[in-house]
């Protein structure tokens, strides 16, 4: 499926819409080039969860968690930008962390092609106009809920 999303406005409600949908265990991965998009979804997402201001780009802590009161639902954050490989993350303790959390994780390719196959796979690419073109891959735990 595929959503053309026409600026990061735009970007950020299909996060807050997104944020409607998502519960604990779940797992979505953002992926794209740089500036496609990935953090402001995430934003948007974590905002509709309740989070007060802006949500920062884990980029440098990898992992960013967030919990109640902070939103509505335990949420971790992730962006594996920074991991030289998949052997890196089960330090990471992510798998542990979906008994209660859910994952919002940027650039998932460095976790391996395998790491998360039931996850909601959100794909951003920027088109000639400046906006965006998201492309799903809807897993069965996903279709109930899906489109957003």
């Amino acid at each position: 499926m595929t959503i053309h999303l026409a600026d990061a406005g735009a970007t950020e409600d299909f996060g807050r819409r997104l944020a409607a949908h998502i519960r604990p265990g779940d797992v979505v991965t953002l992926t794209g080039t740089l500036g496609a998009g990935k953090t402001s979804l995430a934003r948007g997402l974590l905002a509709a969860l309740g989070l007060p201001g802006e949500a920062p780009s884990p980029s440098f802590a990898i992992v960013q968690p967030y919990a109640p009161p902070e939103t509505h639902i335990p949420i971790l954050h992730v962006d594996l930008y920074r991991l030289d490989g998949p052997e890196q993350m089960e330090e990471l303790g992510l798998d542990e962390a979906l008994w209660d959390s859910a994952l919002v994780v940027e650039w998932p390719d460095r976790a391996g092609p395998d790491a998360w196959p039931q996850a909601l796979a959100l794909t951003l690419a920027m088109d000639d106009d400046g906006g965006r073109i998201l492309t799903a891959r809807v897993p069965s735990g996903w279709e109930a809920r899906w489109p957003i």
